[in-house]
C-alpha cells in the first residue's frame, strides 16, 4: 500500500477550499436589476435569440437579437408597415470590445472582452409614458466577471430606471422606437 505524501494531505483541502470558494462567489447574472428598473432575469435566455443584425461603433462590436415574439413581428413587416411591436417583445444588444485578429488573412476585427449587455422589453400598459417600452444596460467587469446596472457615470450616461434609453429612442418614434432593422437573409 502507497503512503500518501503529508504535503499533499495539506495542500488538497486548501486547493479544494479555495476553489469552491470561487464557485460560490461567482455572481448569478440573472439576479441583477437596475434599482426602479428591469431585471437580468427577465431576459433569461437571450443568449440563444435569434440575431436581428450587427453593429460596429468605436472600439465595440455587437450583436442584437430578439425573442421569437420580436422575430415574427419584424418577419410580419414591423415596424415598416406602421404597426407596433407587440407587447412581450423583446431585444438584447450585446457588446463586446473589438480586437484584430492578427491570425487571419487581412486580420478582422473580431470580438474581444464582453463590455456590457443591453434590453428593451415592450410592455404598453407597464411602460406607457416611454412609449410602451421599458430598458436597462449592464455593464460587464471581466476582473470580477460581474455585471451592474449602468450609472450616470457611465458613458452613455443611464439613470436608474427602465426609461433610461427613452430620451435617445425618440429620434426614432416612427420605428417604435427601435433603431435596428432585421437584416436580410
Amino acid at each position: 500500500m502507497r503512503k500518501i505524501p503529508h504535503w499533499l494531505l495539506v495542500i488538497t483541502p486548501v486547493v479544494l477550499a479555495v476553489l469552491g470558494g470561487r464557485a460560490i462567489s461567482a455572481q448569478d447574472k440573472y439576479t441583477v436589476q437596475v434599482p426602479n428598473g428591469l431585471a437580468f432575469s427577465e431576459f433569461r435566455g437571450y443568449e440563444t435569440w435569434e440575431v436581428v443584425a450587427l453593429s460596429h461603433a468605436g472600439d465595440l462590436m455587437a450583436v442584437i437579437v430578439a425573442n421569437p415574439a420580436m422575430i415574427d413581428a419584424y418577419k410580419a413587416g414591423i415596424p415598416g408597415n406602421g404597426k407596433p411591436f407587440p407587447d412581450g417583445a423583446k431585444m438584447a444588444k450585446i457588446h463586446w470590445k473589438a480586437k484584430t485578429n492578427e491570425e487571419a488573412p487581412s486580420q478582422p476585427q473580431v470580438t474581444g472582452d464582453l463590455h456590457d449587455v443591453d434590453f428593451m422589453v415592450k410592455d404598453s400598459k407597464r411602460f406607457a409614458d416611454s412609449g410602451g417600452w421599458g430598458y436597462g444596460a449592464f455593464m460587464y467587469d471581466t476582473v470580477s466577471d460581474a455585471f451592474r446596472p449602468y450609472t450616470l457615470n457611465d458613458e452613455p450616461p443611464q439613470d436608474q430606471d427602465a426609461k433610461c434609453g427613452f430620451a435617445c429612442h425618440t429620434i426614432v418614434e416612427k420605428k417604435d422606437y427601435v433603431f435596428t432593422a432585421y437584416a436580410r437573409r
